[in-house]
């Protein structure tokens, strides 16, 4: 398994061992072009090959032990670390193996020529023939662009740094017609268009490796970017969209559902939404998506189920006024409904609580409460609550039953954030280490503080809470209430503070730059890259960084940032 797993006996699947990890190391050879822009050379692999027979990859291979010698005849940058230059000498190695071109130098400095490559034999050990010649392998211009990790559930996996660098001037590639065939200089645009075609097959990592580079305008540009380190590091995981595997990175949506679903990496988690049938997170965990779809809801309304037959279930947020919905949450439950649990009071989350509680009763089932905070003063109208039960801060909800193996306990921590709401709680599973955000957390986009009721300083506050909790209980995933579950936790707090940070920066440059300035002036400039449908949106949560921004007397200051 990849990590520890709290209670992994409550995993939906058996899991497998995965794959080996077979260490290898990747090239990109750039060329600009005289118009402008760049290509990368690509080449394509046997059809007989083990790995990726008939595909369009960029050169490269194995890792050996011996690319690691100190003895070498090789010149690298001093600050490389040993391990980057084991691998950076692997990749110019076997581009020259496969490929035939050589970045090198002699003595003097000047780099070797078409005639130096001709005068090699490729398939003899290399080493020998370059201190023969007065040659050293040249990596120091050979820039790390990324790290790719193969996916959990692929036969064959491999761990590859993928390098980028000048392609060395007057020097021709030829395959070695073995293992590589038909080298060719390639845009990355065209290269994406003729995969798109099907004229140029590719795998995942080489096609998305295109897709996040063909925004560079140059060469130079792109090497730029590198310098300072890698531009990402990924594992990619998948699932299943529309009967078909969908594979995924960390940056995308799915990737952390993924993960909590299958941690060994089988493809088995269906991440289509629907909301007619409950989806299984955990065998003490289900998910019921109302099918209240909106800009402001994504996908829905996620209510929960936490517990199993032996326990009976806690619901969390039974959604909006939708008597289906509810009937599905009861039907999921098997109507063994102990409790209902609102994070907080706004018309998708709360109404559902009271429907559910009246058919319970209805289906000759135990009353269940009502549990939450009362709305505050200034909520809205569609917004007032009242429970059944006033919740405490930390206040334990514990459901317990008799299993094969003893007694079961399923234990949820209240924690009041107020923030987006002011009744606004998040629950923590504490057996499972599985935090419920509700709005306080999304996956998809960042949510609405709308004030009064909504504190732009109340809401930064809880997230720093929340990242407290989650170190504390070693929490990695996160369960909000609209959107898929989001994995690594405490970087996503940590990336939606940084966030919020910066876009009251903005809030902030624009009231200085416009200080007799309207509202719709400011959210103009602050709100600049997003698309303008959404400003009357977005002008709800400027108006909370712009309270905050003068609670703080940010204004009176020339520091521009909080």
């Amino acid at each position: 398994m990849l990590r520890s797993i709290p209670r992994p006996h409550y995993l939906l699947h058996p899991q497998r061992a995965q794959a080996p990890l077979l260490h290898a190391a990747t090239l990109l050879l750039l060329r600009g072009l005289p118009s402008g822009g760049w290509e990368v050379l690509m080449t394509r692999r046997s059809d007989k090959a083990s790995f990726v027979p008939g595909g369009y990859v960029f050169p490269g291979g194995g890792i050996e032990a011996q690319d690691a010698q100190d003895d070498l005849p090789v010149l690298a940058r001093p600050d490389m670390p040993a391990h980057e230059r084991q691998a950076a000498v692997a990749a110019v190695r076997e581009t020259f193996e496969e490929m035939g071109l050589l970045l090198a130098v002699h003595a003097d400095g000047r780099a070797a020529t078409q005639a130096d490559v001709e005068a090699l034999e490729r398939h003899a050990p290399l080493w020998p023939q370059l201190a023969a010649r007065g040659l050293r392998l040249d990596v120091r211009g050979v820039w790390q662009l990324a790290h790719w990790t193969a996916d959990p559930n692929v036969p064959k996996r491999f761990a590859v740094p993928f390098f980028v660098a000048l392609a060395p001037q007057d020097q021709t590639p030829v395959a070695d017609e073995s293992e590589q065939f038909e080298p060719v200089w390639v845009q990355a645009q065209q290269a994406l268009a003729q995969y798109n075609a099907g004229q140029m097959p590719m795998i995942y990592p080489t096609l998305r490796t295109l897709e996040k580079l063909a925004p560079y305008a140059s060469a130079p540009a792109l090497l730029a970017a590198v310098q300072p380190g890698p531009l990402w590091r990924t594992m990619p995981r998948s699932g299943q969209l529309q009967g078909e595997l969908y594979r995924v990175m960390e940056d995308e949506a799915p990737y952390g559902e993924i993960a909590l679903v299958c941690p060994d990496g089988q493809s088995l988690h269906v991440l289509d939404w629907q909301s007619t049938q409950a989806v299984p997170l955990r065998k003490n965990l289900l998910r019921l998506t109302a099918p209240n779809t909106s800009v402001m809801t994504g996908p829905g309304t996620n209510s929960y189920l936490v517990g199993e037959v032996a326990t009976g279930y806690i619901a969390i947020d039974p959604g909006p006024d939708d008597a289906a919905h509810v009937q599905r949450l009861f039907d999921a439950a098997g109507g063994d409904i102990r409790q209902i649990v609102c994070t907080h009071s706004h018309p998708d989350h709360a109404p559902g609580a009271w429907l559910l509680q009246a058919l319970c009763v209805q289906q000759g089932r135990t009353k269940p409460q009502v549990l939450g905070l009362p709305s505050g003063p200034h909520a809205a109208a569609h917004s007032q609550f009242s429970p059944d039960f006033e919740l405490q801060d930390e206040e334990l909800l514990t459901l317990t039953g008799q299993g094969e193996s003893g007694k079961i306990t399923h234990t949820l921590q209240v924690l009041h954030t107020p923030g987006h709401a002011s009744n606004h709680l998040c629950l923590l599973l504490v057996e499972d280490a599985l935090l419920f955000t509700g709005d306080h957390i999304l996956n998809g986009s960042t949510t609405i503080i709308n004030p009064p009721d909504g504190n732009m300083a109340a809401y930064l506050d809880s997230l720093q809470r929340l990242d407290a909790v989650c170190a504390a209980h070693q929490v990695e995933f996160l369960l909000p209430a609209h959107g898929y579950v989001l994995g690594s936790a405490r970087a996503v707090i940590a990336q939606l503070r940084a966030h919020r940070l910066a876009r009251e920066a903005k809030v902030l440059a624009a009231m200085r730059a416009l200080p007799q300035g309207s509202e719709q002036d400011w959210v103009a400039l602050a709100y600049a890259d997003t698309p303008q449908p959404l400003w009357p949106l977005a002008t709800r949560s400027l108006q909370a960084h712009v309270e905050r921004i003068h609670a703080l007397g940010l204004l009176d200051v020339a520091h521009p940032h909080p």
